[in-house]
């Protein structure tokens, strides 16, 4: 039975995916896919009503669904009716939707986006042994991270930048001033949770890569968390837009912040799905870079 869960989001939806092994690619739900085309409270209950009327008139859409367990929001794995990418194609003919076009655009092509092979690339970080040989905390940790991620599709993967980037307005940490600062953030103390969100906190003001730097962050953030506390974040349980706006104020005042991500820890450190479930959430926050902060990301040299 493979374990490795995917989350992916349309709409603010989540759609969940298990990897077959014996097919070799993804399967999602199709309970998920049936609540985002019809965007129905009950979508298990659509869908078995609608299983039960494609067994007279489409039959070799339900014969080609696989149960797969899949973990649910009770955090329980359940047999689940899973499709890959081709039945669901097929299977949109069948659920009229305003959103059919969108989505079949969102299923087909995300996995080719930078964002889509970096997400991949993360997804294989837990596995490479590349983290164990990390320290938490440090500017080279970062560094390895974001090359890890965007190795090979952003010429600049791992290299501080060099130039001014701002967003809505707001200006990071000079680039001319940069060394100085990661220096000054490496050395600030990590032993609690105040102190590594501090940290936290000033690295993403810093904001040292061109592009990545929340993805590559949020696993910065982590590692520390596990290293000093035994502890990570479960960003299941963190609200995209609580997140983002917190994110805001952090400049400010990191007080929300703290009191958002306290309340998500869990001593989960080593497990696999955890990992993986926030690799698909922290992808998620930065799905909309315009919720980050208004006026997009701009470069000056």
């Amino acid at each position: 039975m493979s374990n490795k869960i995917s989350i992916r989001f349309f709409n603010d939806r989540e759609v969940r995916a298990v990897w077959d092994e014996s097919s070799g690619q993804w399967l999602f739900s199709v309970a998920d896919i049936v609540g985002v085309l019809t965007e129905s409270v009950n979508p298990r209950k659509y869908w078995s009503v609608l299983k039960s009327r494609l067994k007279r008139t489409r039959p070799e859409l339900t014969t080609a669904c696989s149960q797969l367990k899949i973990t649910a929001s009770d955090g329980k794995r359940y047999l689940t009716d899973c499709m890959s990418q081709k039945d669901i194609l097929a299977l949109i003919e069948a659920v009229p939707s305003r959103h059919a076009v969108a989505f079949i655009k969102w299923l087909t092509y995300s996995e080719d986006t930078i964002d889509g092979k970096s997400r991949t690339k993360a997804y294989a970080l837990f596995e490479s042994g590349l983290m164990e040989s990390m320290k938490p905390g440090t500017v080279e940790c970062l560094r390895q991270i974001h090359a890890y991620l965007f190795g090979g599709l952003y010429e600049f993967a791992g290299q501080i930048r060099t130039k001014n980037i701002s967003k809505g307005g707001f200006m990071f940490a000079l680039a001319q001033h940069l060394k100085p600062s990661l220096a000054q953030i490496e050395s600030m103390p990590e032993t609690t949770f105040d102190e590594i969100i501090a940290k936290y906190v000033e690295m993403n003001v810093a904001h040292p890569f061109l592009e990545g730097n929340g993805r590559s962050t949020r696993i910065w953030l982590d590692l520390m968390l596990k290293k000093s506390l035994k502890q990570c974040v479960d960003w299941s349980k963190v609200n995209k837009n609580d997140y983002l706006d917190a994110m805001r104020e952090s400049v400010a005042d990191c007080s929300r912040l703290k009191v958002l991500l306290r309340e998500a820890l869990t001593d989960r450190i080593a497990d696999r799905e955890m990992f993986m479930k926030g690799i698909d959430y922290s992808y998620y926050y930065e799905s909309d870079d315009a919720a980050m902060e208004p006026g997009g990301l701009s470069r000056t040299p």
